[in-house]
């Protein structure tokens, strides 16, 4: 559903840009709201998210389709943890629709999908390793990279229920806005993808704004 944002930019706590490859990594207090923004169009931003006072409860897409009854995150959505806790609502949406199964790319899935050639082309999992091993003291590691959401980008579930890599949905300008219910630690990789027309094959910068 699109809802727009009551918000002004000017009066956000922070702002930062995000280029593709990047991963992004904050703590976000309980109340307060963050905004994901695409900056140009067709970007996806794969995000974790985690319990910032214990990190073993986790966002879980499991839980989340289930009590919301809806494979697509939009306003109202509710994101539950795997303690089947609410951990943040999505209280803005000018995309209207954000996927919660199509995972992340990673070296395997880069050479299954596309060609052995296209292994070592930068992924959204090594862009989450590499943000665990530059931030040890928030106690993550390998084993917390779990399932996670793909804010702008377009899969379609087909009626023999396969997935399908489409044409993004997203435009410049478009953003999701979420009120974190429970600290959160957010944990973006701003998608590098070259190989998909997720982001028509030109991954560009996101921006994240968070609101006390």
């Amino acid at each position: 559903m699109i809802t727009q944002s009551k918000l002004q930019v000017e009066q956000a706590s922070f702002r930062d840009v995000v280029d593709a490859g990047d991963y992004y990594l904050k703590v976000v207090k309980k109340g307060q709201i963050i905004r994901i923004l695409d900056l140009e169009g067709n970007q996806a931003a794969d995000t974790l998210f985690y319990n910032a006072n214990d990190v073993s409860e986790r966002y879980s897409a499991t839980d989340t389709i289930r009590e919301q009854g809806n494979l697509y995150l939009t306003t109202g959505s509710v994101l539950m943890s795997d303690e089947c806790n609410p951990m943040l609502k999505i209280v803005a949406d000018t995309c209207g629709r954000h996927d919660t199964v199509g995972g992340a790319c990673a070296t395997e899935s880069n050479t299954v999908r596309y060609a052995l050639e296209k292994k070592c082309m930068h992924a959204c999992r090594d862009s989450w390793l590499l943000a665990i091993a530059e931030n040890e003291e928030l106690g993550l590691s390998k084993k917390d990279i779990t399932h996670n959401i793909n804010f702008f980008m377009n899969v379609p579930v087909t009626a023999d229920g396969k997935l399908t890599f489409a044409d993004g949905i997203s435009g410049a300008g478009k953003y999701v806005e979420l009120e974190a219910l429970m600290d959160v630690v957010v944990l973006i990789s701003n998608c590098p993808q070259l190989n998909n027309p997720c982001n028509a094959y030109n991954p560009t910068p996101i921006e994240v704004l968070i609101w006390a």
